[in-house]
């Protein structure tokens, strides 16, 4: 039984998730807040020796996240927690003289956890412990970095017992002359010739090609190890698997010299075109063989990454020896349509800023040749999009292509995807993300210098998406297999949809108001109510990140901003601090007391609220083409809208509860204003406003808004009513 002090040394996982979260929204570095707890820092007067007492540690935890309230409770816990210092994975209760903690273990343990690369972190960790600066750590100094990495491998589901079997190993091979010692020199070198240590510190990236991906994993099945053939045991993460081909390994047998990755480009202009296959290790789990037609046994096949065939080890050279890249041949860039060049050629040929040439970690410098009857599918993953939603698609898009067409949009944004894939004309883009992250990708495909604009496909990651909810691509990702959303893609039609230039220019330009998002509307642009609401959720999110951390916390807090300002009606009386013009025609506001104005490109707002609502069709009237601008009520009535047919369609709102009423169908539709090609609205008081979803508030000034131009889109095909009352 656990005694009470041991309860209290130790952290939930709901304590580590939280520690987690607070972390992600932190902008700054462990090894720069440590400087405030030295002499002449902020936080310097509650140092003592190695250590930091309960008052300080809390003030370096505010630093560290960026936080002003962090919860006391939490603070009291996660001190009590550093003051339990293990050894040899038995936790003691000795604590620092004073009752501080040791601030380096503290250190040590957030730099393992925070984003960074492998080789600052070991560099970093060295130098924290390396108290008398001789570049030597003795094995007392050593047993303290791998604890602290212990511990955070513990929370993070990892099999620490083998890994501390790892780490020794590594450190007994550092001491050759017994000496007890270990330079910088090898504390790095064997460090990032250690797998499961470089994974644990956050490799994400691949130094040359055929070099794994390698995560660690909890398996739900029995799974053998690649290497040693021995099944992987444990009941928490128990080997590490490679995100592109899938190898599985034990963490000790990572560093035996596994069977490379698959090739993701081949090496000379030579080789394209030949159409070959990769085979891998796999654990084919009683499948038939695709050559001979008998079951394979465990670890007794291969599987081509492409195809994903599957042949007995001794059928392998029996079958074909062309791939034809399986289901997914549409959309998979294979590795003989990418080649190297060198730099040289590359500059002569090409005339383009260098920085954008997608060139490999050891040096080759890529470029793709078109494939016949084919549209590679560039992909651009905003892993920070739907939680952790985003770092999973990113995995699996990985897995199911060539990892050279699939870009975290974190890594430099969409430009160096779109310049690799310039040359091709028959291709499509899949964008994984919110709103916020299509318009990204689209402003960004206006500025490159492309051959076609490639037509653009969506998945949505996270809440609200009102635009993939008009393109038929749902409202939210819901984890289901990413090949049939592939599938999709490849029976989707083409779709123009207009885009809007957006000028906000203030009366007087010393009166300075929050920043404008944006300069192009995609979805819609409002003022008002429900940009009030919105204002609001951002800044409080923006204030207290970690509040705002699921999809059900963010609808509360959303609901009770909404409720707010149903009771404080802020935006009371707006026709008579604002004049709409369409294309030189008043809009007449008088009749109506409304609280919110919204000019809509799209048949979605707000998560779903179609706020022009359903069109009555005119009886037998034929249909004629509309004027540029609209404002009879009775002709609007009959208006649908069209997201090409370069007009926006103008809605008044009455109040928060209106909005409400819309979302939920107790109310058809807002109050149909205009139907237009260009807008110009004055405001003469600061006034709450959003585009996209982006809210700011703005001083009084003029607003004009005017088509730009038409994007290229992929709808997804009606989806198929099932049942009996559904057959038209």
């Amino acid at each position: 039984m656990a005694s009470s002090d041991d309860a209290e040394g130790c952290l939930t996982p709901v304590d580590f998730i939280q520690l987690q979260h607070y972390m992600e929204y932190s902008s700054l570095r462990v090894k720069d807040v440590i400087k405030e707890c030295q002499p002449g820092g902020r936080l310097a007067k509650h140092s003592f020796g190695e250590c930091v007492d309960a008052v300080g540690f809390c003030l370096f935890l505010k630093t560290y996240l960026e936080v002003d309230d962090f919860p006391a409770d939490f603070c009291q816990r996660l001190f009590r927690y550093f003051q339990h210092v293990e050894q040899d994975g038995c936790t003691t209760s000795t604590l620092p003289k004073g009752g501080g903690v040791f601030l380096r273990d503290v250190s040590c343990y957030f730099s393992v956890l925070e984003e960074g690369q492998p080789q600052e972190k070991l560099e970093f960790t060295f130098k924290l412990y390396d108290k008398d600066c001789n570049q030597l750590l003795d094995s007392s100094e050593v047993d303290r970095i791998i604890t602290q990495m212990m511990r955070a491998a513990d929370y993070l589901g990892w099999d620490v017992a083998e890994l501390r079997r790892v780490l020794k190993d590594m450190m007994t091979a550092f001491d050759v002359d017994d000496s007890g010692t270990v330079t910088l020199e090898e504390w790095v070198m064997g460090g990032m010739n250690n797998v499961p240590l470089l994974v644990l510190l956050g490799l994400k990236m691949t130094e040359k090609d055929g070099q794994h991906i390698w995560r660690m994993k909890h398996f739900n099945k029995p799974t053998y190890c690649s290497v040693c053939q021995s099944m992987l045991l444990g009941l928490r993460k128990q080997g590490l698997c490679c995100t592109c081909c899938k190898y599985t390994v034990h963490s000790q047998c990572a560093n035996k010299n596994p069977e490379p990755c698959s090739r993701t480009f081949v090496q000379s202009k030579k080789e394209i075109g030949i159409a070959s296959h990769d085979w891998v290790r796999a654990d084919c789990n009683s499948t038939k063989c695709q050559v001979c037609n008998k079951k394979i046994k465990t670890l007794a096949g291969r599987r081509c990454v492409w195809c994903q065939e599957m042949r007995h080890d001794e059928c392998i050279f029996s079958g074909l020896a062309s791939c034809n890249r399986g289901p997914l041949r549409d959309h998979i860039l294979p590795p003989w349509a990418i080649y190297a060049v060198s730099k040289d050629q590359c500059l002569v040929n090409c005339l383009f800023d260098s920085s954008l040439l997608n060139v490999t970690n050891d040096g080759h410098i890529l470029q793709i040749v078109p494939i016949p009857d084919s549209h590679p599918l560039l992909v651009f993953v905003n892993p920070k999009s739907g939680g952790k939603q985003g770092q999973r698609v990113l995995r699996k898009f990985q897995y199911l292509l060539n990892p050279r067409q699939v870009y975290n949009l974190s890594n430099g944004g969409p430009a160096p995807g779109l310049h690799f894939f310039r040359n091709l004309r028959e291709y499509r883009i899949l964008v994984c993300g919110g709103d916020g992250t299509v318009g990204w990708l689209l402003d960004a495909i206006d500025k490159e210098d492309l051959q076609v604009h490639p037509p653009v496909a969506v998945l949505p990651l996270g809440t609200g998406n009102d635009l993939a909810r008009c393109l038929r691509w749902g409202g939210g990702y819901d984890g289901s297999d990413l090949r049939e959303t592939l599938k999709e893609i490849v029976a989707s039609e083409l779709v123009p949809m207009d885009r809007w230039s957006i000028q906000v220019i203030p009366d007087d330009p010393q009166d300075e108001g929050d920043p404008v998002p944006y300069e192009i509307i995609n979805n819609y642009f409002s003022i008002g109510v429900d940009a009030s609401i919105a204002h609001r959720f951002h800044s409080m999110r923006e204030k207290h990140p970690q509040r705002f951390n699921s999809r059900m916390k963010n609808k509360l807090w959303y609901l009770e901003f909404a409720t707010s300002e149903t009771i404080s009606a802020t935006c009371k009386r707006l026709k008579e601090c604002l004049m709409i013009e369409c294309c030189g025609r008043s809009v007449d506001l008088s009749s109506k007391s409304l609280e919110g104005i919204a000019v809509l490109n799209i048949p979605s707002m707000h998560g779903g609220s179609n706020l022009w609502g359903e069109s009555k069709k005119p009886d037998s009237v034929p249909e004629e083409e509309h004027s540029e601008v609209i404002t009879d009520p009775e002709l609007l009535k009959t208006i649908s809208q069209d997201i090409s047919d370069r007009r926006l369609e103008v809605v008044g709102l009455e109040g928060a509860i209106e909005m409400g009423q819309i979302y939920t169908g107790l109310k058809s539709a807002g109050h149909r204003l205009a139907q237009t090609s260009q807008i110009t609205i004055r405001t003469i008081k600061a006034l709450p406003m959003q585009i996209d979803g982006e809210p700011w508030m703005q001083p009084p000034c003029t607003i004009y808004i005017s088509h730009k131009n038409q994007a290229n889109m992929l709808m997804a095909a009606p989806t198929k009513s099932t049942g009996f009352f559904h057959l038209k």
